[in-house]
């Protein structure tokens, strides 16, 4: 969906497709017919923005043969889909039944992970409305922290990512996603650690910058896109509320005052229960769980003020990817769902959908 800033520009808001299970271009295309065509029905709306994920296989293939790209192009706009912004970050097997550390493999020490960034970025040139000069490509924070910090690889990205725009004439920026337990885990550690290029920049999960109590104050780092996404909280002494939370297939890193957990079990285990918890599960933007548990979405409404206000990025993506590991939902209702509670804040904030 595409919205119009008071401002002037013209901001686009996807949602992102890794919460759906495909590993092929066959996948891709039930999908997108399937699950997508359907939230866009329930939305009512003509035109639908999805944050396109492509595991390091589909973008191969589409590479590979230049009338699979074609068919994809085709895809979209025969099920009235649009795509500016892609998910780089899982490289596959994203709703696999054990994930967990895994999403962090390869990491930017890797040339497998420069490669499928820049497979990426020739694929969404080429996926880019006509009409539409920019896209963006989020991608994991370097790595787990136990890795040290590998950027020996982000001068090759910048250097393929210009060649892809002399090509094309399409620009694609790419945004490193800040999460907690990883090399970087706050806006802080990106300005440090990222080459200043205007190619690069942050992804701002507001999930991820919840769990980490970061405030909203990003001075003069790129931002390349937000995700629109709210973290679980526990109250003080209510932690047991969150055993039925822990699951095995998704890491679920946890923070208080006074310390962390990396998973979930982990903090139940150790971490104080007289303080405040958030903790790094996606939940959906627009209902809290039984309570007394609660989530981050009011940090998300002051994200989302103080971001847009300039705005500071144009490409907005709720990923709520947990939606398989919730009991009892209706994943596609709940999806649209929170489109609907994303455009009722957009335009709260003076943004005007088109």
């Amino acid at each position: 969906m595409r919205l119009l800033h008071p401002g002037g520009p013209v901001v686009h808001l996807a949602y992102c497709t890794n919460v759906h299970p495909a590993e092929d271009l066959p996948g891709i295309h039930a999908q997108l017919s399937g699950s997508c065509a359907r939230v866009r029905a329930l939305l009512g709306v003509p035109l639908l923005g999805v944050g396109l994920w492509l595991p390091a296989g589909a973008a191969r293939a589409l590479l590979a043969d230049r009338r699979e790209l074609v068919r994809l192009r085709a895809a979209l706009d025969d099920n009235g889909l649009e795509v500016v912004t892609l998910n780089g970050f899982p490289y596959g097997g994203f709703q696999r039944e054990v994930v967990k550390h895994r999403v962090y493999s390869p990491d930017w020490s890797s040339p497998a992970r420069l490669s499928y960034t820049l497979d990426l970025a020739a694929i969404l040139a080429a996926l880019l409305p006509d009409d539409v000069a920019e896209g963006s490509i989020s991608t994991l924070p370097l790595a787990w922290r136990t890795r040290g910090a590998p950027t020996a690889l982000l001068g090759s990205l910048v250097e393929g990512l210009r060649e892809v725009g002399e090509r094309t004439g399409k620009t694609i920026r790419v945004g490193f996603e800040p999460e907690p337990g990883c090399v970087i885990e706050t806006t802080a550690q990106a300005a440090k650690l990222l080459p200043r290029d205007d190619l690069l920049g942050v992804c701002l999960d507001a999930c991820h910058l919840a769990v980490g109590f970061e405030g909203l104050d990003f001075g003069d780092l790129p931002i390349v896109k937000l995700q629109a996404s709210c973290a679980l909280e526990t109250p003080p002494g209510a932690q047991r509320a969150l055993e039925r939370f822990h699951e095995a297939r998704f890491l679920h890193q946890t923070r208080c005052a006074s310390g962390y957990a990396d998973d979930l079990d982990e903090a139940l285990a150790r971490l104080p229960y007289g303080e405040r918890w958030r903790t790094h599960f996606h939940m959906p933007l627009h209902a809290d769980p039984p309570p007394p548990l609660t989530t981050t979405a009011g940090y998300l409404g002051e994200l989302l003020r103080a971001v847009l206000a300039a705005p500071l990025t144009r490409h907005i993506e709720v990923e709520t990817y947990t939606w398989t590991v919730l009991p009892d939902q209706d994943v596609l209702g709940g999806i649209a769902a929170e489109l609907t509670w994303m455009r009722h804040e957009l335009a709260a904030l003076g943004l005007k959908e088109l």
